[in-house]
């Protein structure tokens, strides 16, 4: 169903896959657009027991896009580092593919959103954390990404380093 890693030799295992994912900040969510058109869209969220939350309005490209088709993918670029005298980069990436649903359950929905607000305030209070959330509650909508497959590669030059280790 999905495809095997072409480069097997730079493939990052489940462990660094989901570290990646653990320590990433933002990445490109990955939908099929209007008219045909692919929608890729960055993002923060929060990734925890093989599902990706993301956080947005209660109307938009996202939501119709996920309306007509839950299929998506999510893309975190871990390393970038350019290496002009080599013509290359040192990366380190991860792709999670899976079906997105909306978190309706308000409960639910306002735990997410809460461990969303801590990845990314995590020195606020929680009295300024729930007022923040409080006031955004009526336009806030959770997103769920349940990951069904999973794949990391990272540049040949990282991959020996690696294995140095």
């Amino acid at each position: 169903m999905f495809r095997e890693l072409r480069r097997k030799r730079q493939a990052l295992s489940r462990a660094d896959c989901e570290a990646v994912l653990s320590r990433g900040t933002s990445g490109v969510l990955a939908l099929a657009g209007d008219d045909g058109y692919p929608y890729a869209v960055p993002l923060s969220y929060l990734y925890e027991d093989g599902k990706l939350l993301f956080h947005c309005a209660k109307a938009g490209h996202k939501l119709d896009a996920v309306a007509r088709c839950d299929k998506a993918s999510f893309c975190v670029i871990d390393q970038d580092r350019v290496v002009p005298e080599e013509y290359t980069t040192y990366f380190r990436s991860v792709i999670a593919f899976g079906e997105v649903r909306e978190v309706t359950d308000e409960a639910a929905k306002r735990r997410a959103i809460e461990r969303l607000a801590l990845k990314y305030a995590p020195d606020d209070s929680e009295a300024n954390r729930a007022a923040a959330i409080d006031r955004e509650w009526g336009a806030l909508c959770v997103l769920e990404l349940r990951i069904e497959h999973l794949s990391g590669k990272e540049s040949t030059a990282l991959a020996k380093e690696r294995a140095k280790a």
